[in-house]
């Protein structure tokens, strides 16, 4: 029985305004234009990764997070006379504006008002919840938690744990919702959750789709969810 549905944030329930190429076009504005692969490595770096040491607060976890983005930026070969210009304009790349996607917000509403509780797990920074409210969805949320203050990046186990107790639930009680195969499907489903794969075809479409396993589902956008829970 699932009384909970938790969603990841970026690329599932809201994307930046200017594309996801932002960190391309911090670099480009800085003269350098680094290999795109070099860029997905990049995102993909530190999941699962534990960092309690570097989440004790704020201060803190930004200070590691500016570290990471300067060992970004050597490897893309950026002069040290540019360090420190093009450090910022990634840490400034991470704060560009936001929208939801278009389902968003109808799609939450509709699972509250059966009952269903709503998390956000996320492998993102410290106040989650000023984005939320920048793109409508603050107000559908029952929980956010972030991999900044839970001290792990998804798919490490503790950040689901830590999102099932902040809901109240078991987490053979949750359907876990995202748009990266290892954060949001693969690692939920070791840990005992129902998955669903949101693969948005306008986005991914010189991409091949991962191939599901008994059990994952897989939408084109949010509105999916409700069908596999039969709410539509």
């Amino acid at each position: 029985m699932i009384s909970a549905v938790v969603f990841d944030f970026y690329g599932t329930l809201a994307r930046q305004v200017d594309g996801p190429d932002s960190y391309m076009q911090a670099f480009a504005a800085h003269g350098y234009t680094p290999p795109s692969s070099v860029l997905d490595e990049f995102h993909t770096r530190y999941d699962g990764v534990a960092h309690v040491e570097h989440s004790v607060n704020e201060e803190t976890y930004e200070a590691w997070v500016r570290s990471r983005l300067r060992h970004l930026a050597e490897s893309c070969d950026v002069d040290q006379r540019d360090m420190s210009s093009v450090v910022d304009a990634l840490s400034a790349a991470d704060l560009e504006p936001m929208i939801a996607y278009p389902e968003a917000a109808a799609t939450l509403a509709q699972l509250r008002e059966t009952g269903l509780r709503i998390g956000i797990c996320s492998n993102w920074g410290w106040d989650l919840e000023a984005f939320l409210y920048e793109v409508g969805l603050l107000d559908f949320v029952d929980s956010a938690v972030t991999s900044a203050r839970a001290g792990a990046r998804k798919p490490h186990p503790h950040i689901y744990t830590q999102s099932a107790q902040s809901l109240g639930t078991d987490l053979d009680e949750i359907m876990f919702v995202g748009d990266s195969w290892e954060p949001d499907v693969r690692g939920p489903r070791r840990m005992g959750m129902a998955a669903v794969h949101v693969w948005r075809m306008n986005e991914r479409s010189d991409q091949p789709a991962p191939a599901l396993e008994p059990g994952d589902h897989r939408v084109g956008d949010l509105t999916g969810v409700l069908e596999i829970l039969g709410l539509t």
